[in-house]
């Protein structure tokens, strides 16, 4: 696969219609529009998506190799996951401060589970050292178009039902970038949404290449330094606009998401609705609900913080 367009989403969906979840999508109490949950997926969330199409390709193609990936945790299980299915090993190297929960879950579907620094960037260099090593297929997290792909078959589930506005959540942009594709070409409107201080797509949209270290979030799913080459040239195209929120923001949109809609949303998961929350009235809004992946003592913490 050279290029994406909206063909190779709806072929991906095909692919993988038989190895996924189509996931619920459910009016919201708490906010003001629909709630597309991906945290009711296989693993928990999205990824499993995208490394599925990834790997799927790869066997069709004879391509028995381990595969190697490097992940704050919901793109490491959605790998084991994939690569268990299809009898293949896997090695994740995650960043110490991933979550407990997706460490462990990624142990559990199989996976060798390396911790490595602190930061998706750092866990990467040493994903791409060991790769090269064990002769094994470096996966990555966002930046490839297969898996860029099988994370916009979310968007196949959500073109039936007519959205107006459809808010994704970016960290790398895989998502954004695949289902952008998709629902761009059904003339709906896609916003970005990422945390102050963690937005490094948005910075990257403004022109700012600087360098950049982004700021410690309870939304570890989205906290990347250094963007996609394709992701970001497709988030060029797709993107009609970004929405920036506040980490107070993401921790109080889990609290009603929990509380009122009965939601369990890690950090990364509830960016979309925040954001969603700001944009007023555009129509027949629809948020994604990343992942649930997150730890017990994080969303004890959240739930006891004063609104």
């Amino acid at each position: 696969m050279t290029f994406l367009n909206a063909k190779g989403v709806q072929e991906a969906a095909g692919r993988l219609k038989k190895w996924v979840r189509e996931t619920p999508l459910v009016p919201s109490s708490a906010f003001d529009g629909f709630l597309k949950l991906e945290n009711t997926q296989w693993t928990g969330a999205y990824k499993v998506r995208g490394a599925m199409n990834a790997l799927l390709a790869q066997v069709a193609a004879g391509d028995k190799r381990p595969v190697v990936v490097a992940s704050a945790g919901n793109h490491s299980s959605g790998a084991a996951w994939a690569a268990r299915a299809l009898g293949l090993e896997a090695i994740a190297v995650v960043p110490h401060s991933a979550p407990r929960i997706k460490i462990e879950r990624t142990r559990m579907l199989g996976a060798q589970v390396i911790l490595h620094g602190d930061t998706f960037d750092s866990a990467y260099d040493e994903a791409t050292r060991i790769a090269k090593v064990r002769g094994a297929r470096l996966l990555h997290a966002f930046d490839d178009l297969h898996v860029i792909a099988g994370q916009g078959t979310v968007a196949s589930e959500l073109i039936e039902h007519r959205p107006d506005v459809v808010v994704v959540p970016v960290g790398g942009g895989g998502l954004a970038a695949g289902m952008g594709t998709l629902l761009k070409a059904h003339g709906i409107t896609v916003v970005g949404a990422q945390v102050m201080g963690v937005n490094s797509m948005d910075r990257h949209l403004r022109g700012d290449h600087s360098p950049f270290h982004p700021k410690p979030t309870v939304a570890d799913g989205i906290r990347v330094a250094k963007v996609g080459t394709q992701t970001s040239a497709i988030c060029e195209q797709v993107l009609d606009h970004m929405v920036l929120v506040t980490e107070h923001e993401v921790r109080a949109a889990m609290a009603s998401l929990a509380l009122v809609d009965h939601i369990v949303a890690e950090g990364a998961g509830a960016v979309a609705a925040a954001a969603m929350k700001k944009l007023g009235q555009c129509g027949r809004k629809v948020a994604v609900i990343t992942g649930g992946n997150v730890d017990p003592d994080v969303l004890s913490q959240v739930l006891s913080e004063p609104e």
